[in-house]
């Protein structure tokens, strides 16, 4: 059994056309997922105690991951509103809530320190802390989702062991300048995801493609990507050969696109 622990953000997705609400965010997505994969997963991360945040909290209980390590606090959750047109999931209004609150101390770097995996992203406020996590964790990946630039990926590429970018391309083969740079800045490994063309890794030394698994009907492409990239990296620190732990990734990602939310448990919310 591999053990992840994601740290950092979560969000309530606010679906404005339905009136309902979801839990999620990259390092919440990964978490629950890792889970679900029948892994042993963590959360740290900051929640508000209005509804938002004990939507979370509750979510994370009920999928069997540990939150002992939640900081629920006074304020409001982080959320961010979502349109969808024809499945595909189209952002509006967001609050980073309180993710940005999040301190790490002695206590957390050990708990850390414990599993297989770290798992955080962009949205997570802990770029500063980097490098006191990158001395604990066995293993630290990193989503910059579509929020980089050069500047961004030069500080922390160096900082982590697995970077995930997002990039919309017309043919994934075409990240192959990316794939190499962001290698060369010191990360041991590299994925770029591309939508609906699918997704490219680089291991320094071979390239590996993965098209997406085509389903009959997608209800909603929200945090499929995030799916993906718990898939993949268990597999991956499991062993598994690389081809073969991005088509399970694949099959795993296009599985979740069956139902509303990154990972269902939806309820009612009134703006």
């Amino acid at each position: 059994m591999i053990s992840v622990v994601g740290l950092g953000d979560n969000t309530v997705d606010r679906y404005v056309e339905q009136g309902m609400m979801y839990p999620g965010g990259n390092a919440v997505n990964v978490a629950v997922h890792a889970r679900r994969l029948g892994q042993q997963s963590a959360y740290i991360g900051c929640v508000g105690n209005d509804r938002p945040g004990k939507l979370i909290y509750n979510a994370l209980v009920e999928e069997g991951v540990d939150v002992s390590r939640i900081r629920q606090m006074e304020g409001e959750n982080a959320y961010c509103d979502i349109r969808l047109l024809d499945g595909d999931r189209v952002f509006g209004d967001y609050s980073e809530g309180l993710c940005p609150h999040l301190v790490l101390n002695e206590g957390d770097l050990k708990f850390l320190s414990r599993f297989d995996l770290v798992h955080t992203s962009v949205y997570s406020f802990v770029d500063d802390t980097l490098m006191k996590i990158k001395q604990r964790a066995k293993f630290l990946s990193y989503d910059f989702s579509s929020e980089w630039d050069e500047t961004l990926l030069a500080d922390v590429l160096p900082k982590v062991d697995f970077a995930l970018i997002s990039q919309p391309v017309n043919d994934i083969r075409e990240d192959i300048d990316l794939l190499q740079w962001a290698a060369a800045q010191g990360a041991k490994l590299v994925m770029v995801t591309s939508g609906d063309q699918g997704a490219a890794v680089y291991d320094g030394t071979n390239f590996y493609f993965q098209p997406i698994v085509r389903i009959e009907k997608v209800i909603d492409t929200l945090g499929a990507g995030d799916a993906f990239a718990a898939c993949f990296l268990t597999q991956y620190i499991a062993q598994v050969p690389i081809t073969d732990a991005l088509k399970e990734a694949a099959k795993y990602a296009a599985s979740t696109c069956t139902q509303f939310g990154a990972f269902g448990h939806g309820t009612r919310y009134i703006i």
